[in-house]
């Protein structure tokens, strides 16, 4: 069973960065991958971005392309979500997802959820 825990949100100005971070204990190979995922308050969960654990290979939602970047650190199954030029639109509760396997950035293709974290970014 692999434990999700996310860390790193806040409040912010609009502008501003903010590192969100998220570790996946429990893992039992070296493979799959982890997401980001966010909910903006009466809107639904919605794919940010994720990371494949041994290519390092990223996909993103075109709403973040040049702004957010992924990486992870495998020693310490650790993925980072760097936030830079934050919109008020950016503003949500962000979600980190993993997957034993990559089956895709819908919500069912990931099989363990972190309890997310507040981002609110101020106009």
């Amino acid at each position: 069973q692999v434990q999700v825990v996310e860390s790193g949100g806040g409040l912010v100005q609009a502008g501003a960065s903010l590192r969100l971070s998220c570790t996946a204990s429990g893992r039992t190979s070296g493979g799959g991958a982890v997401a980001w995922f966010r909910q903006a308050p009466g809107k639904e969960r919605e794919f940010v971005t994720f990371i494949m654990w041994n290519t390092g290979g990223t996909e993103s939602a075109d709403s973040v392309k040049g702004r957010f970047t992924i990486s992870r650190d495998n020693a310490r199954n650790t993925v980072y979500l760097q936030m830079n030029s934050l919109k008020p639109e950016d503003t949500a509760v962000y979600y980190c997802a993993a997957a034993e396997y990559y089956r895709g950035t819908y919500l069912g293709a990931w099989d363990f959820w972190g309890q997310g974290t507040q981002v609110t970014v101020a106009s």
